[in-house]
């Protein structure tokens, strides 16, 4: 039925990342470019869904570069999510042998940092199984460019030669940018999201990646 199949990574593929994770990371941006004592709401803007604009005015208030502090704050967090990952604090999901069943190309599409992404996906043996993969570059630019945007799935798509695809992931963005994409979506109700209650309709709710064969069919 599909062409393709592309996932979210965290939440998905491997765990999400702890608030308090990202907390302290933007935390020691800060600290790395000289400010000693942020207002932790500051802390927090810069945390998780981090706009241009909000950037933008936090760096004013503290007189810093937009520009540089957004790479000291992406190399932060993803060096925290690393050292989440080595130390066991971020794994992946026990469903994803599955994948090798999956009668489609398979790619991956994630709002978090290129580099995280890259390390996540080859330190838990997973790079092979994906033809592409897409996150974030280091910059402001990138902001705009993160779900519900399909900048970086489209660029997936196109890598995959896709004509039909599926996009799965844990988040109402997720399912944004697979309309905005033009294509199907589907929603995975991981233990974090049991309960959500979503404002938007997937193509397709399912409970792990093993409901992805009777959609997608098998090798």
């Amino acid at each position: 039925m599909y062409d393709a199949v592309v996932f979210d990574n965290d939440g998905v593929l491997v765990g999400r990342t702890p608030f308090d994770t990202l907390r302290e990371a933007a935390w020691n941006a800060f600290e790395s470019v000289g400010v000693e004592d942020p207002d932790l709401a500051h802390v927090d803007d810069v945390a998780i869904g981090v706009t241009p604009a909000t950037l933008t005015d936090v760096c004013e208030r503290y007189d810093i570069d937009p520009s540089e502090f957004w790479r000291v704050r992406d190399r932060v967090a993803s060096d925290a999510q690393v050292e989440d990952a080595r130390a066991g604090r971020k794994t992946p999901y026990d469903d994803l042998d599955v994948l090798d069943e999956i009668d489609a190309a398979l790619g991956v599409v994630s709002s978090n940092q290129q580099a995280t992404v890259d390390f996540l996906l080859d330190h838990f043996g997973l790079a092979g199984r994906f033809e592409t993969a897409y996150g974030r570059e280091p910059s402001i630019a990138s902001l705009s460019r993160k779900k519900p945007s399909p900048y970086y799935l489209e660029r997936a798509l196109e890598d995959l030669s896709a004509e039909t695809a599926l996009f799965v992931g844990d988040n109402e963005s997720d399912l944004e940018a697979a309309d905005n994409a033009g294509i199907d979506s589907a929603f995975i109700r991981r233990p974090h999201r049991r309960d959500f209650e979503l404002t938007r309709q997937p193509t397709y709710e399912i409970d792990d990646l093993h409901d992805l064969v009777s959609i997608c069919g098998r090798r």
